[in-house]
């Protein structure tokens, strides 16, 4: 399984649907990255967008999000029932698959840097990433909110943000970024419209307080509903899960004579926590996850069998994605498949056991480079999309032209430079071609022969889908430069794929 973090930025801002969906194309605009989630809340004023993909992409997707909510959202203007304390409130990091705590850390320390060098945002790093212990839980980083932390960053000491100046910005304020575990966004409605109901459940199952571990709530009151509600932050669910949270409330509820009308989850949630609601209510026996028929269908047993299959299918449709350039991408990291094959195929044996450290040292960038070529598999599919959606656009007005063409003209810069990045890694990967058919074991030699002509294939198919979008450039400079390095590649491949040739072939007699 690929590298896979997630980012569920806040923003103050759930009035205005076209302020967020600005905010979204900014992070749709990023290949490698999957939006889940966008939910707004008129009551909270807020925004909590959801995204996943590779550390990298997440991390330009966040800063191109928060980029576009300094320029749009001005927290002078801004009121609402929930706390915060900038235009994008708060940033963090979970890491899902293949994917360190560590990892995220630094993804929530350059990302803070880069909102402070380049927006002159002041930045705090909160939970996991927190410098100083004061810092861990973020209801104290945000403790005052905006109006708080205006008035007194610049002199209270425990306000120094981690990054950027001791202000706050003119309009966006203040964010804080972190890393945590998955949290589940929790919310009750009672049925009263007394707020010091709501309040003082909340403050009695809160951990902060006394209450459940791993829970932080509030109340709120929602007047477009005429109810209260206890809104919670479940940051362990496994610990503290959702239906004792919610038995917990109606047990308090009870004492103020107040039903509980209904409740909701905000953004996504894991199925694993809605199998223990149904384990805890149903009172199930000896019940096990494998026997849900969803997580049956995606085991690793079928998956290996139905994945190829389906990526076949997928191309033999009748759909222009994923195409030539996806195809081109798998062509080159099957190549590194092999050649990292061999690699292991000649580690350990006697006979070549002073080839055995280098050996692993290429097997060991070959792999990095397999992993980065399967990722263009799909990042190829992306790229394209964009150009489509571009060119969907409506077109009625001046404004609307010219935006749709700046589009169209961003989406096929970013269609030519992916085929141009399968084509680099690729001959990245043919460099260790003539090593491992030189060294490597000498039984496997027919797979690196056929590892070089999957690499040179991979470099041919991705200069193709380079050349078809140079036309639609109109930057005759960035067209230039696509054209110089693609045409340095495909010489270079060309230069790898005989050497390595010759040495096959002089082994295969």
């Amino acid at each position: 399984m690929s590298k896979l973090v997630e980012c569920v930025p806040n923003f103050s801002e759930g009035r205005d649907p076209q302020k967020i969906a600005a905010i979204v194309a900014e992070i749709e605009g990023v290949a490698g990255v999957q939006l889940l989630d966008q939910e707004m809340d008129k009551d909270h004023n807020r925004a909590v967008i959801t995204f996943v993909g590779e550390p990298e992409a997440v991390l330009e997707a966040a800063f191109r999000a928060v980029r576009k909510a300094t320029e749009l959202l001005d927290m002078e203007k801004h009121s609402g029932q929930h706390p915060r304390m900038g235009a994008t409130d708060v940033v963090p990091f979970v890491p899902i698959s293949d994917v360190t705590i560590e990892e995220c850390i630094e993804l929530a320390r350059r990302l803070g840097k880069r909102m402070a060098d380049e927006l002159g945002i002041p930045v705090y790093l909160y939970e996991a990433a927190a410098t100083q212990p004061g810092r861990e839980n973020l209801a104290d980083v945000r403790r005052g909110e905006y109006e708080g932390i205006k008035a007194t960053i610049e002199t209270d000491p425990a306000r120094i943000p981690d990054f950027g100046p001791r202000k706050t910005h003119p309009s966006a304020g203040a964010t804080a970024v972190g890393v945590r575990p998955y949290l589940i966004a929790f919310n009750v409605y009672l049925g009263t419209t007394n707020l010091k109901v709501a309040k003082e459940i909340a403050r009695a199952i809160r951990s902060g307080d006394g209450g459940l571990r791993y829970v932080k709530a509030l109340g709120f009151e929602i007047k477009e509903r005429q109810q209260v509600q206890v809104s919670m932050n479940l940051v362990n669910f496994e610990m503290t899960p959702i239906f004792r949270a919610y038995e917990m409330i109606k047990s308090e509820a009870r004492r103020y004579g107040v039903p509980l009308v209904s409740s909701e989850i905000v953004g996504l949630t894991p199925l694993k926590a809605l199998v223990d609601v149904a384990d805890f209510y149903l009172g199930l026996e000896n019940f096990k996850s494998s026997q849900i028929l969803e997580y049956k269908l995606k085991s690793p047993e079928l998956s290996s069998k139905q994945g190829m299959k389906g990526f076949l299918d997928s191309v033999a449709a009748n759909t222009p994605t994923p195409g030539g350039g996806s195809v081109s991408a798998l062509a080159g990291a099957l190549s590194a498949a092999l050649g990292g094959m061999v690699c292991g195929l000649t580690v350990g044996k006697k006979k070549y056991a002073d080839v055995s450290d280098e050996m692993k040292e290429i097997s060991r960038q070959v792999e990095a480079y397999r992993t980065e070529l399967t990722y263009m598999i799909e990042k190829d599919s992306q790229g394209f999309e964009q150009v489509l959606a571009a060119r969907r656009m409506p077109k009625y007005t001046e404004f609307e032209i010219a935006q749709r063409d700046k589009k169209i003209q961003e989406a096929t810069l970013m269609a030519s430079e992916i085929p141009l990045e399968v084509m680099e890694k690729t001959v990245a990967v043919m460099e260790k071609l003539p090593v491992i058919a030189e060294k490597g074991n000498v039984n496997s030699i027919s797979d690196v022969g056929v590892a070089n002509l999957m690499a040179l294939s991979s470099v041919k198919g991705a200069m193709m889908n380079v050349r078809i979008n140079l036309p639609g450039l109109e930057d005759e400079g960035k067209k230039n430069d696509l054209t110089l390095k693609s045409n340095s590649a495909l010489a270079k491949a060309i230069e790898l794929f005989e050497k390595t040739e010759r040495i096959v072939e002089a082994k295969l007699q």
